[in-house]
């Protein structure tokens, strides 16, 4: 499929979706929301992928909203709210995207840049990231999923003071507060995500799908019903082929082979 705003790229068990609006520093309009949805399904739909990674194209992640388009015209209420429920729908399918997803952060990822980036399972970001929720500068309220993905980060209050103060901190500060996985050089971030996304893609599909989809449910249920979803979904591993490979493979002491059956 075409894209206008994005570049979608597969490579063996990889795949790479890069916002591309570099001239707008990857800036989210109405157009890449759409196209964001599709993409994640075309995504799905291939099972060779086993790992996601999301980045920006140019020197940038994402620089949240498109605020030229803002300025260029008025919104009502509605369409305000209907706008974010476009986003909303993007926030809920990247956070439940049934494969591990990876943000390869370089530059700004502000505003919903910053969210987007959390969207994923693992962020890694380059030493001249930044991140900020911006929203307070140009009297927003935060969207996204901010309010419900920073704070189980880094807490209730410093996540109310990242968004009240709005203020930009860097890579350094953002794996400090829990927010990035790693930060590395610039010149090595590509490599150190695809290696990192290539040593997940090599475990067994279903239990890393699995394992994703009870460590998400756990965030809002309690202990007991984390327990049962764990019983169940060790049930599903237990009578899996990838369980027997993985056991013939450490008695073998060789590599397993996971094929995701």
């Amino acid at each position: 499929m075409g894209y206008e705003t994005l570049i979608v790229e597969r490579t063996g068990a990889l795949a790479t979706i890069t916002m591309n609006r570099p001239e707008a520093r990857n800036a989210i309009d109405l157009a890449m929301r759409h196209e964001l949805l599709a993409a994640l399904d075309e995504v799905e739909a291939d099972a060779a992928v086993r790992v996601l990674i999301l980045s920006g194209a140019g020197e940038h992640f994402c620089a949240g909203g498109d605020v030229k388009s803002m300025r260029a015209r008025r919104s009502t209420a509605a369409e305000g709210r209907e706008r974010v429920q476009m986003l909303n729908r993007m926030v809920l399918r990247l956070v439940d995207f049934p494969r591990p997803t990876i943000a390869m952060v370089d530059g700004f990822a502000v505003g919903a840049g910053t969210n987007l980036a959390l969207c994923c399972d693992l962020v890694v970001a380059s030493d001249r990231a930044r991140f900020g929720e911006l929203f307070n500068k140009i009297g927003l309220a935060p969207d996204g999923g901010g309010t419900w993905l920073l704070s189980r980060l880094v807490g209730l209050a410093r996540a109310k003071e990242l968004i009240f103060t709005g203020d930009v901190f860097d890579a350094a500060e953002a794996a400090r507060l829990g927010l990035v996985n790693r930060v590395v050089p610039a010149a090595e971030l590509r490599a150190v995500t695809r290696a990192l996304a290539e040593k997940i893609a090599a475990g067994p599909p279903g239990v890393l799908r699995m394992a994703k989809h009870m460590v998400n449910r756990a965030a809002t249920t309690d202990l007991a019903a984390a327990l049962d979803l764990e019983a169940y979904s060790q049930g599903l591993a237990i009578a899996s082929d990838d369980h027997q490979e993985g056991l013939a493979a450490f008695f073998d002491k060789r590599p397993p082979k996971f094929t995701g059956s």
